[in-house]
Formats: structure tokens, C-alpha cells, sequence
């Protein structure tokens, strides 16, 4: 297995202050080490790497490797040397594992737009249109799209098993990392079960909330990064318990801005969700407000905006009056609120190293609070 380096690869006064930065940087080191493998094996693949590259390096919060950094830290992890540097680029590698998960997921759901651009699937079915190949080119953007993203995981786990970190940390950090691709795929699947079954229970929709989202995005990266520094059970449990909280108050913040994120903002085009046929919290609960109200013409309206292609921009205006009204907009506020104030609690009362606290505290917020 590589050893890590002699020398620290990134500036040791600036990794705690500037952790998305040197993530970003481990990752462009890493694509572009290996995207000039492949160009040289096989140069028209080359060009679909470099399209992978673009997207995993073309925005993202980092939310991810910044979580399982700041849990290395709280955990007695060194901040500068050649074990923070290994580190880096182990947690780092989880931004690969979220590529796949965005790519897929984005043909799954048949999504236009990521980030202000083409999805990946959509950008490969025109690049197949503007030349005139053969064939559909839907269905060689879908394949593009699937290649890529299984491409994406696969360099996820060499970059976690190259980073260098010390083998018996990496066995021990292989824990968390296995469970969280696994929790990852599950959530996926129950995802598209739902929508295919149209169930509209509040239990499906924290169900797919919490293996889709809350376990890779915040859960599993604390996990991880305690997990490289040796903490303590007691410590990993409640750093696991902290990111179960915060991660599904993430996902709902997230269901709220499918529905009223400003499009220049979040990149995804308003109402995707409805469109996508998404049976969210925020639905479910309208839903059943609706039906217990017996407002039975509210009901169908938003039965009917659910998976459908040509919704219309009234259309997702009223259903945004309509969840409003109905008492759902509050009720996923109320619960963003009340898991992270419990996830908060939770954090105070783990005995982490200073500052790790406070800037957990602060990712906490600033996860369940924003605006895209």
C-alpha cells in the first residue's frame, strides 16, 4: 500500500482555514493524473474523463470531506504533516463518491439541469446529436451517464486506498466507507421504489430522506473521519448521532428549495421535484393536510402535479400556495428546527478538540439554513 509522503503536500498553516480549497486542489491533482492515463490509453474515453473532471471540479459545497476533516480534527487528528495530508485526500475522495451519486441520480430522475448546465446524460445525448452519429442519442447519453458514474465510484475507492494513510487506520476507516456506499445505492433504489409505487407516507419519505441523504452526506463522512483518528466508540456514536440529525434536516431543506429555490440559485430548474414525481416530506405532509381537511380539489391538483413532464409554471405556483397553505412549508421548518437543535445538543456534549466544535456547530447552521 503508498505510504504517505515525506513532506506535507499542502500549505500546514491553511488546511483549517481554507479545507474546501485543498480539497478541491487533492481532487484536480488526482483527475487530472488520472484523466491523462486514460487519454493516452484511449484517447476518445480521454475526452469523456475530461468531461467527468469538469462536472466533479465544476461547483459543490464540500460539504462532505469537511465534515470528515473537521471529525478527524475534534478526534485528536493532526492538522499539518504527512498524516493531515493523507488524510486530505481520503476525505477527499468522498466528492467522487457524490459524483456518481449525482450523475445516476440525474438520469434516474431524467433531470435537465445541474448546477446551471446540462446534466451529464442530457450533455452526451447532444454531443451525439451534433455529430450525426448512429443510434439514439438519448440512449447514449444514458450510457455515457451510467459509464461515468460507475467511473466516479470506482476512482473513489483508489483514491481512499491510495491516499496513504496509515494501514491500520484505512482498515478501520474501510468501516464507514463501505457502509455509506451501500446506504448510498440502497437510498437510490428506494427513491425510485417510491415514485414507482406512489406511496405517500411520511415513513417512506424519511426513509429514502435518511439512506439517500442524511448517512453519505454528514453521518457517514463523521464517521469516517473519527474513524482515521482511532476515536473512541463512545465519540464516534455521538458524532454519528449529531450527523443523522443534521443530515435529514439537510434533506428537508433540500425538499424546500426543490419546491421554492430561485432557479439562478440553486441551478435546478423550479419545481423539479414536482416534476420528477418526488413523494417528499414537504408532499406527504401537504397531502395528508389536504385530505384530512377534506379539500379533496387541493388534493388532486397536487396528485396531479407529480410526475408530470408539462407542468406549467402556474401550475408549480399553486402548488407553492397550496403546501404553503396547507401548514407543510411550517411543519418541515418545524422539524428542521428541532433536529438540529437536538443535533447541536448532542455535539455540545461530545468532548471534541478545539476548535472542531464550533466549526461543526457552525456547518451544522449553515447546512439546514441555505439557500441553495
Amino acid at each position: 500500500m503508498q505510504q504517505a509522503p515525506e513532506t506535507p503536500v499542502f500549505d500546514p498553516e491553511s488546511v483549517d482555514g481554507a479545507v474546501a480549497d485543498h480539497v478541491e486542489r487533492a481532487l484536480a491533482d488526482y483527475l487530472a493524473t488520472r484523466h491523462a492515463g486514460m487519454a493516452e490509453m484511449a484517447p476518445s474515453f480521454g475526452s469523456a474523463v475530461g468531461s467527468l473532471a469538469e462536472f466533479v471540479l465544476g461547483g459543490g459545497k464540500r460539504l462532505r470531506p469537511t465534515f470528515a476533516w473537521w471529525a478527524w480534527r475534534g478526534t485528536g487528528g493532526a492538522g499539518a504533516g504527512a498524516r493531515a495530508d493523507a488524510v486530505l485526500r481520503a476525505v477527499s475522495a468522498l466528492e467522487l463518491i457524490q459524483a456518481c451519486a449525482l450523475v445516476h441520480d440525474d438520469l434516474m430522475d431524467a433531470s435537465a439541469m445541474r448546477r446551471g448546465k446540462p446534466t451529464v446524460h442530457v450533455s452526451f445525448a447532444a454531443r451525439h446529436r451534433e455529430r450525426g452519429w448512429l443510434g439514439e442519442s438519448e440512449r447514449f447519453g444514458a450510457a455515457a451517464a451510467i459509464l461515468l458514474g460507475d467511473l466516479a465510484l470506482a476512482w473513489a475507492d483508489d483514491m481512499f486506498a491510495g491516499s496513504g494513510v496509515d494501514p491500520v487506520r484505512q482498515a478501520a476507516g474501510q468501516v464507514p466507507w463501505r457502509a455509506m456506499r451501500a446506504e448510498m445505492l440502497a437510498g437510490q433504489y428506494l427513491d425510485v421504489l417510491t415514485q414507482a409505487k406512489g406511496d405517500e407516507s411520511a415513513e417512506a419519505a424519511l426513509s429514502v430522506a435518511r439512506m439517500k441523504t442524511a448517512a453519505y452526506t454528514v453521518e457517514r463522512p463523521l464517521h469516517l473521519g473519527a474513524a482515521l483518528a482511532g476515536a473512541p466508540e463512545p465519540t464516534v456514536a455521538a458524532l454519528r448521532s449529531f450527523g443523522a440529525d443534521v443530515g435529514l434536516a439537510f434533506q428537508l431543506r433540500d425538499d424546500l428549495l426543490g419546491m421554492f429555490g430561485d432557479t439562478d440559485v440553486t441551478g435546478k430548474p423550479a419545481g423539479d421535484d414536482l416534476r420528477e414525481g418526488k413523494r417528499t416530506l414537504l408532499m406527504s405532509v401537504g397531502l395528508a393536510n389536504a385530505d384530512a381537511a377534506r379539500r379533496t380539489a387541493d388534493a388532486a391538483l397536487l396528485r396531479g402535479a407529480l410526475g408530470d413532464d408539462n407542468l406549467t409554471t402556474a401550475t408549480v405556483e399553486r402548488a407553492r400556495e397550496l403546501l404553503t397553505d396547507l401548514g407543510a412549508v411550517a411543519e418541515l421548518d418545524r422539524r428542521i428546527d428541532e433536529l438540529t437543535g437536538t443535533a447541536l445538543g448532542t455535539l455540545a456534549a461530545a468532548d471534541l478538540d478545539a476548535p472542531a466544535g464550533k466549526v461543526l456547530s457552525d456547518l451544522a447552521v449553515a447546512a439546514t439554513r441555505r439557500a441553495h
